[in-house]
């Protein structure tokens, strides 16, 4: 099936899933309730502040929780582009490190914790190959690393034979998805990859993604808490709060139509790239605790809107729009409008 053709087809689907933690003061509920679908070619954002369950909810699907975590309910179906229907929580051992990079392959927060240390790049290239392909031709392997290395804006010349501590923070993480392309998997999970990088670096890293799946046609699931980035990188921005989707659609209506009162307490807490100068509002209150999260609505002690009833009717994902879906029984009344101040004389 061609590029073109895959277009539109569904090639990850999330249907009630859950992720608990286990602690000894009892389980730690990171994720409930997550459906969503992806299809091919299309950028999906997570957005939410820290502990919403953004992470939680990438190292599920490549089932790479620690031991302490488990999946009670749920199901994540991958679709292969030969036509095979994975069912990734079911995959054996040998059948989940061959999907893994193959077939999904992640690009984790800190590539200097990702890459082997020890190890130059090109060693490190050449053992993940050998992993999944046995016996590799050399000389066709080096002209692949070097085209994604070129691909990333970096000079395979002096990058394949460093060591990790070698390269600054950006190279690090051009290098990471650079490795994460290696087998040409159908989808990139890409957990807050500009963390820890200055602005300058984190334009380039923007620069290379919005290429490189222009070029390639992969699919990409993009973890952030920071807006901007997800506006650039996204077709469509899913919010979480509490370990839940609160709300999802398409980038447009997310950022400039929210229908979840959260969505709407992170764009206010954001400040415009350009435009006028806007007052800033945080979310008042913190989030809650996962082990004994409040009833019906979570969101609802930080709520402007909340009435008695959010208290106790936990609320479900309902259409508010065209391929727009809200948790919240008062979708109707939320409106978002900065309020723009007032020059300096």
């Amino acid at each position: 099936m061609s590029q073109r053709d895959q277009q539109g087809k569904v090639i990850l689907s999330v249907r009630n899933l859950a992720v608990e933690y286990r602690t000894s003061s009892g389980p730690v509920k990171a994720a409930q309730e997550v459906s969503f679908d992806l299809r091919a070619g299309e950028a999906l954002a997570l957005i939410g502040e820290s502990g919403s369950g953004k992470s939680t909810l990438g190292l599920a699907i490549l089932r790479l929780l620690p031991k302490t975590a488990q999946i009670p309910a749920g199901t994540i179906t991958y679709f292969a582009r030969d036509g095979r229907e994975v069912n990734v929580l079911g995959l054996r051992p040998e059948e989940l490190r061959r999907f893994r990079w193959e077939e999904c392959a992640m690009v984790f927060q800190s590539a200097l914790n990702a890459l082997n240390p020890v190890l130059r790049v090109w060693d490190q290239m050449l053992d993940t190959v050998r992993a999944h392909r046995g016996r590799v031709n050399t000389n066709e392997l080096r002209t692949r690393a070097g085209e994604l290395l070129r691909m990333v804006q970096l000079d395979p010349e002096r990058v394949l034979p460093s060591y990790p501590h070698e390269l600054s923070g950006g190279m690090r993480q051009r290098v990471a998805i650079a490795m994460s392309l290696l087998l040409d998997p159908q989808l990139i999970i890409l957990d807050e990859p500009t963390t820890a990088l200055d602005i300058l670096t984190q334009r380039t890293i923007i620069d290379v993604m919005l290429n490189l799946r222009d070029q390639l046609g992969f699919a990409m699931i993009f973890i952030s808490h920071d807006l901007s980035i997800a506006a650039e990188l996204a077709d469509r921005v899913a919010t979480m709060y509490a370990g839940e989707v609160v709300e999802l659609g398409q980038v447009h209506d997310i950022f400039y139509q929210p229908k979840h009162p959260y969505t709407v307490g992170l764009l206010n807490a954001v400040p415009p790239i350009a435009g006028d100068l806007v007052a800033l509002r945080s979310i008042p209150g913190s989030p809650p605790s996962l082990l004994n999260p409040p009833s019906g609505c979570k969101f609802h002690p930080r709520c402007p809107y909340a009435t008695e009833e959010c208290s106790s009717t936990e609320p479900e994902l309902i259409p508010v729009g065209h391929e727009h879906t809200a948790a919240c029984i008062h979708s109707d009344q939320v409106h978002f409008e900065r309020t723009v101040l007032e020059a300096a004389p």
